[in-house]
Order: structure tokens, then C-alpha cells, then sequence
């Protein structure tokens, strides 16, 4: 069916991008031509991300000749397309070419090349370009400070997070992922900074959870209270992440009773699962049923979930087959419970058990989703599964491993047998 107006076939194109059918998206571009509908800024904006997710340098530059025939080149919203489309792919002149060309650049453009520049390691220019920016935003700080984080430059991040907190900008949950190449760098900043708010606190108390220090993060809870500042959703949900990890039961508990006294209007569902996950990783299973019990919702499925991880943890297999049976009832179509209930009968010892569960699995036709991990090198992702040899360098990164895994104990070892 053909379009009827460049609306229609912007939208049309649009969609197959967000779904992911970028080959799709170009070739509807391609027919949308030949209906004889002209695009515009927003269909070159569109499709343009199609061509950058496909990494595809020709098609790019095809559609840049053709935009500048149309004389679109100098729109601010083609141009800074054709900027981030250079910079993902790593032609930094191009986007360099493509900033210049754009009549009116605005703080987008300006990030988009700062990031790209930042990402190909020319942080001389980033730097250049980041100081003659007309304005700077969050994003921008966020960019930058994350650029220098990354090549190991610390004192220059710090210093870029002090700048951006003199200069009124107000750090959000990103700075400080941005920030860290250390923990120690952000500990750093926040010293530094006069004024502290709830997200500056927040971004420290997150910071020491997500590196399993839960006594400095409920050290620094303490002193945020100490200012007179209160706790929001985030900083709860960070404390009782760290208190889980670290085994602080009862303080992650305490913490938890005194916001639903205090400040229940921050609590979440998330907070509930975290308790539930707290009691039943410290093997207190009657606390965290009657926990379950008396929750002001219907508990979903994780919520079982966190309970049966723990009876993984101290091989309550009992326990594991009543909840088990619980989240097959609101949902017979979950592996994933049928999973966790095989390593509790793993755990146990119960082989035949473990049969059992297999076999179900297998006759309900379930699929388990395989784990897997994976690395951005270069901007190219390389993803992993246990025991995996398909990747085309996987001699080598075994060999490294070997390396790496190799001790003075085994080198003690081989002396001794010689």
C-alpha cells in the first residue's frame, strides 16, 4: 500500500526502527522513494538510526548525499543524526564535518560528538570541543566526566564534578556510575562538595552496596541524617541492598520498620522484595512467610522467587516444594522455578528428584533461557556462556585464563616434582 504523505511514511518507518527491523526500515525508506514522497528532517532523523545500528558506513553516506541534495544537511535534527551516525562508527572527521555543517547546533549535537570523540580516545578534542559548547547540560557533564573516568584520568574527572557542582548543575544517579573508576574517586567528590543533596548522598550510599561495603554505606546513611536530609525511595533501596549483600540483617530490618513508621509513602514494592530476599538469604523462613503474609499487596512472582533462592542457600527443600508450588500455580509456564527447585534438590543430594524436575520440564516443553555474560570492547559487544568456545578468539581468551589462573603454588608444585 503506498503512503499518502511523508507523516505516514516517517511513522511507518519509525516503528520498524524501534522494533529492531532496521533492514526492514531501510527498505520501507527505499519504497516510500519510490511512491514519490519526498522525506523530510524527521524521515532522515529516522532512518538514520537504522543505518547506524547496522553499522552500515555506505548506507550512511548515501543517505547524507541525499540529504544534502535536498539541502537538509544544515537542519539541526538531520545534522545531529548524521553526527552520532559518524561517531558510533568511528569516522570522527566525518561528524566533525556534519557539526559544522549544521546551521544551528544545538546542546544534542554538541554531546553526541563529545561522546564520540570520547569513545575513539581523543579526549584532547573532546576537551576542546566541551569548553566552546554555548551551553552545557547534565548530559554533557555526565559525558565528559565518564570520559575521563574511563581513560584512568581521576583528578581531571573530580575536577570536572567539582566545576559542574560549582556552575549550579545538579548531579543526577548517572554522575557518579560516570565518576567512578574508583569508589575511592567518588568519596572524593562528595568530600568536596559544600552543599550535599538526597542524590549526591544516594549516588554514595548506592556506590559502596554495589561494592558489597554495607557498613560504609549505612556509615554514610548515618552522617546524610546527620545534616537533617531524609531518605527517599532510592537511598532505602540502596541501603538494604548493601545490608543484604553484607549479611546485616537486622540493621537492613531496622531500617526498613522505621520508613514504614516514618515515611511510608517511599516504600515500594521493590523494598518488600529486598526484605523478603534479606530474611530468607540469613535463613530466617518463618520471619520472611509471615513477612509474606502481611504485605498491603498480592505478592507476584518474584517475590517467591527471592524466598526459594534462599532455600537453595540452606537446603530447605520442604520449604522450596511448597513455594515451588506456589509460582506454578500463578504462573505453570515459569522455569525458572522449575530451576531453582532442581539445585535445591541438587543441594540436598536428592538425584532422583532432580531427574524428576528435568523430565517435567521436559514434557511441559519448557525452554531454560541459558545465563550468559558479556563485555563491550572497541564498541563491539562480545557475549559468553558458560564453557563457551564459539567466539572466534576463544583459544586465546582460554589461554589468558590459564595465565591468569596460574598461581606461585603451582609453580612451587612443578619445582617440587622436578
Amino acid at each position: 500500500m503506498p503512503h499518502r504523505d511523508v507523516v505516514s511514511a516517517t511513522a511507518a518507518i519509525g516503528a520498524l526502527t524501534r522494533r529492531g527491523r532496521h533492514r526492514d526500515a531501510l527498505a520501507m525508506f527505499s519504497k516510500v522513494l519510490a511512491d514519490g514522497v519526498a522525506p523530510n528532517e524527521f524521515t532522515f532523523g529516522t532512518v538514520l538510526r537504522s543505518a547506524t545500528a547496522l553499522r552500515a558506513p555506505r548506507v550512511g553516506a548515501q543517505l547524507h548525499a541525499f540529504a544534502a541534495k535536498l539541502g537538509l544537511c544544515s537542519n539541526v535534527f538531520v545534522g545531529s543524526a548524521l553526527l552520532d551516525h559518524y561517531a558510533k562508527i568511528g569516522a570522527m572527521r566525518e561528524a566533525q564535518s556534519a557539526l559544522e555543517d549544521t546551521r544551528e547546533p544545538n546542546v544534542v549535537s554538541y554531546t553526541a560528538l563529545i561522546a564520540g570523540l570520547l569513545k575513539n580516545g581523543m579526549f584532547d578534542e573532546a576537551e576542546r570541543l566541551f569548553r566552546r559548547m554555548p551551553e552545557r547540560n547534565l548530559i554533557s557533564w555526565n559525558a565528559m566526566i565518564g570520559g575521563c573516568s574511563q581513560a584512568g584520568l581521576s583528578e581531571e574527572a573530580v575536577n570536572l564534578f567539582l566545576e559542574m557542582c560549582r556552575e549550579g548543575v545538579t548531579p543526577n544517579q548517572n554522575t557518579f556510575p560516570c565518576l567512578c573508576g574508583s569508589l575511592e574517586d567518588s568519596v572524593l567528590a562528595l568530600r568536596k562538595i559544600e552543599q550535599k543533596s538526597v542524590v549526591s548522598w544516594n549516588a554514595l550510599i548506592c556506590g559502596y552496596a554495589q561494592n558489597g561495603k554495607g557498613k560504609e554505606a549505612l556509615d554514610a546513611y548515618k552522617a546524610m541524617r546527620a545534616t537533617g536530609l531524609k531518605p527517599n525511595d532510592v537511598t532505602l533501596l540502596g541501603l538494604l541492598f548493601g545490608c543484604n549483600h553484607a549479611g546485616l540483617v537486622n540493621e537492613g530490618y531496622a531500617l526498613f520498620k522505621t520508613a514504614q513508621m516514618e515515611q511510608p509513602g517511599i516504600l515500594k514494592p521493590e523494598h518488600y522484595a529486598c526484605v523478603v530476599d534479606l530474611l530468607s538469604r540469613a535463613k530466617r523462613f518463618d520471619d520472611a512467610k509471615r513477612f509474606l503474609e502481611e504485605l498491603p499487596f498480592e505478592p507476584g512472582i518474584g517475590f517467591w522467587k527471592a524466598l526459594i533462592g534462599g532455600c537453595q542457600i540452606h537446603w530447605n527443600r520442604e520449604l522450596a516444594e511448597s513455594v515451588a508450588k506456589r509460582i506454578h500455580a500463578l504462573d505453570p509456564k515459569d522455569t525458572s522455578s522449575y530451576i531453582l527447585l532442581s539445585n535445591v534438590y541438587s543441594a540436598v543430594g536428592s538425584w532422583q528428584s532432580v531427574s524428576m524436575v528435568r523430565r517435567e520440564i521436559k514434557e511441559k516443553g519448557l525452554k531454560r533461557i541459558t545465563g550468559c555474560s558479556w563485555i563491550e570492547v572497541q564498541d563491539k559487544v562480545h557475549v559468553f556462556f558458560s564453557g563457551d568456545c564459539r567466539h572466534q578468539q576463544s583459544d586465546e581468551i582460554y589461554s589468558m585464563l590459564e595465565v591468569c589462573l596460574y598461581t606461585k603454588e603451582d609453580d612451587e608444585h612443578e619445582h617440587s616434582t622436578v
